[in-house]
């Protein structure tokens, strides 16, 4: 930890940021010899399109509250988080900063569930810095949240449902969670790269799940094993103190 704006840098930060890139060269050539020798240099090749996509990099303003966790309960707090997290995303756009440099998402859940409509109602949230609401983007958050209330309700985006999840589910989640446990220690790759819960459970409701899971390396590693265990064609048991997964 060190203030990195102030000039001139001192011996100590020129020798961390040196030590940075030199170590870092060794650990990219290790980390590429040994993805190499496992056979998996094209799992990262697939991992890393993402980041040559240009959909990775732009999102509509409309849509950026799709991006947001749903911690909203009613249609009037949505449009109005809709409303609110669109305005931050033409904020930070236009400025060229991080979506968090302009409010944070506590700000845009608060701003939400409160719908001030005011500069006083705005102050009194928890979130709100002190005089912000009298700035120029507490202005137009206030305009966003007033637009948002003017909205016909049929024009309101729908809340998401709750996924109803087939009878015996819960256990079929509970075996996968053990095979992943398996896989992962097995291929020495952290279990939440592979799948998720939400993958586990969209599988165990569906063979034709559309999840991570499912796709690419991770339905080469894991996914198949899955849908096995799920038709009974893969059994889990102990072998003396180890738990191993055997073919039926």
């Amino acid at each position: 930890m060190t203030s990195w704006w102030r000039r001139p840098l001192t011996a100590s930060q020129l020798d961390y940021a040196e030590a940075d890139v030199t170590h870092l060269r060794g650990v990219y050539r290790h980390l590429k010899d040994s993805l190499a020798q496992a056979g998996r240099t094209d799992w990262v090749a697939e991992e890393m399109k993402v980041l040559t996509s240009e959909n990775t990099y732009h999102t509509e303003p409309d849509e950026a509250w799709q991006r947001l966790k749903m911690r909203v309960k009613k249609p009037r707090e949505l449009i109005i988080l809709k409303e609110v997290a669109a305005w931050r995303e033409r904020e930070a756009q236009g400025r060229d900063v991080p979506r968090s440099r302009v409010i944070k998402d506590d700000c845009i859940y608060e701003v939400a569930t409160q719908a001030p409509t005011t500069a006083e109602a705005l102050g009194q949230l928890r979130t709100i810095p002190k005089g912000w609401e009298r700035s120029r983007s507490g202005e137009e958050i206030l305009a966003a949240v007033r637009h948002a209330l003017d909205t016909p309700k049929e024009d309101w985006p729908k809340l998401p449902r709750h996924r109803q999840l087939p009878e015996g589910t819960g256990a079929a989640v509970d075996l996968m969670k053990v095979l992943l446990k398996l896989v992962s220690e097995a291929e020495g790759v952290a279990a939440k790269v592979i799948a998720t819960t939400d993958d586990l459970e969209d599988i165990a409701a569906s063979d034709e799940a559309d999840v991570p899971a499912m796709h690419g390396w991770r339905r080469e590693m894991f996914g198949e094993q899955a849908l096995k265990l799920k038709r009974g064609h893969l059994a889990i048991t102990f072998d003396g103190k180890k738990i191993i997964a055997i073919e039926r």
